[in-house]
């Protein structure tokens, strides 16, 4: 059965789209099938595909398939996809997104990740997002809510990031993704190697 994994916030700017993608070349280099659905309209993942597609040569069928889809019309495009058959589709859901949008994406869901990082602002929002996103689960039991710590500075250690994190109503995955370069600059083909132990945190819950 096809797993969804969705990231989702209340704003823009937490990580979700680096994060997605990063998972996504991840399992894509473990040999697993997927594709990604992009809400957000600006379509940021399907632009850079194309001009790596363009540089590198590549062929569509040695990559995943990157598709804009939009708040209205993610949930039939989960459909669709998951009649292929896919290990995952993962969304990378807009930032600027309404309660009732939100709700049904988390229904349709196996597994939702907040991405945030420790500042005040992002702290605010990802509590309102777990906040929005509990209604799902009188819908969808088997639902996990996961918050992911991002940006985190490298020597700061996972019980400070789970202490941080502690008024939260939601599990918090025991990885940080560091604030680095290299996570911030990402390819829609080739997968960063030390993404590695997070994206196997985040399947663990599966």
């Amino acid at each position: 059965m096809t797993k969804i994994i969705s990231f989702i916030s209340r704003k823009g700017g937490t990580g979700k789209t680096t994060s997605a993608i990063h998972l996504a070349t991840m399992l894509h280099s473990l040999g697993h099938s997927l594709s990604i659905l992009e809400t957000d309209s600006n379509y940021t993942l399907n632009t850079l595909r194309k001009m790596e597609m363009y540089k590198t040569g590549a062929k569509e069928n040695a990559v995943f398939k990157i598709i804009g889809s939009s708040d209205e019309n993610v949930l039939a495009d989960i459909a669709e996809l998951s009649k292929q058959q896919l290990d995952y589709v993962i969304v990378d859901s807009a930032g600027k997104t309404t309660d009732e949008h939100i709700k049904k994406l988390s229904i349709a869901s196996t597994l939702v990740v907040v991405p945030t990082s420790l500042t005040p602002n992002d702290l605010l929002v990802t509590y309102q997002t777990v906040e929005d996103l509990k209604p799902a689960k009188e819908h969808n039991s088997e639902l996990k809510i996961l918050v992911l710590p991002n940006r985190v500075h490298t020597a700061t250690k996972i019980d400070t990031v789970k202490d941080a994190l502690s008024e939260l109503d939601a599990e918090v995955i025991e990885v940080k993704i560091p604030a680095k370069n290299l996570f911030a600059n990402f390819s829609t083909i080739l997968p960063e190697k030390e993404f590695l132990p997070i994206a196997k945190a985040i399947l663990s819950y599966l």
